[in-house]
């Protein structure tokens, strides 16, 4: 597993203690072993390794591809657990990096909302679907508060504030006989967002509100 990983856990603990403060809620949900889905919000570049120490498990996650710039930073992001994804298009060997971790039994951590928000959720992408029914793998939805104020991925060195980690219980998505169509797909995908919402206070659930929700299956509908 090599040093980067328990290091720099060691250190994000110390500075979440000594700068920041920092809870985390439903330990006792994650599942010890076994292939495993983490499903969370995405506010701050931080947001891998607040979910490195707060979870009882090592975990692998997809990072953006423009993190990986240099030897140095690659070395260090692949030793830590991630992977480059180029987010425009379909990356297929992201795509079956992450079927081999799960394979093998990992937690694999994704971001459904694939970009950073402002600390209101975004509209889920499908990516996570696929990924579930193609594994059977169980998913964990964790709901995170507080980092969308820390920013670049340097205020790992001293993240202040109010940070909370919220772990839901385990869930998983019906299998689907034949091809999986869009009807389908976009409720799932509801579904597995619905679950990190309702971790969140009311003013992170973004579109997820239950009223915004509403609307926006009214403007769906034919």
């Amino acid at each position: 597993m090599g040093i980067a990983y328990p290091v720099s856990n060691l250190l994000q603990r110390l500075t979440l203690s000594l700068f920041g403060d920092w809870q985390v809620k439903g330990r006792e949900n994650v599942p010890p072993m076994g292939p495993l889905i983490v499903v969370a919000n995405h506010q701050s570049n931080c947001d891998p390794s607040l979910l490195a120490v707060s979870l009882k498990r090592r975990i692998w996650f997809l990072a953006k591809d423009t993190l990986f710039h240099g030897p140095a930073a690659t070395w260090f992001l692949r030793s830590y657990g991630a992977f480059p994804l180029h987010r425009e298009g379909a990356d297929i060997t992201a795509y079956r990096w992450a079927l081999s971790q799960l394979g093998q039994g990992r937690a694999l951590v994704l971001f459904p909302e694939g970009t950073r928000s402002n600390g209101a959720l975004q509209k889920g992408g499908p990516g996570v679907v696929r990924l579930a029914l193609k594994t059977q793998a169980p998913l964990l939805p964790v709901g995170i508060t507080g980092t969308e104020r820390l920013g670049h991925v340097t205020r790992t060195l001293m993240p202040t504030g109010k940070i909370r980690v919220n772990i839901g219980q385990v869930f998983s998505l019906p299998s689907v006989e034949g091809k999986l169509n869009a009807q389908v797909q976009e409720s799932m995908v509801d579904t597995i967002m619905l679950r990190v919402a309702a971790l969140l206070p009311e003013s992170y659930q973004g579109v997820y509100k239950p009223q915004a929700a509403e609307e926006t299956k009214a403007a769906d509908s034919p």
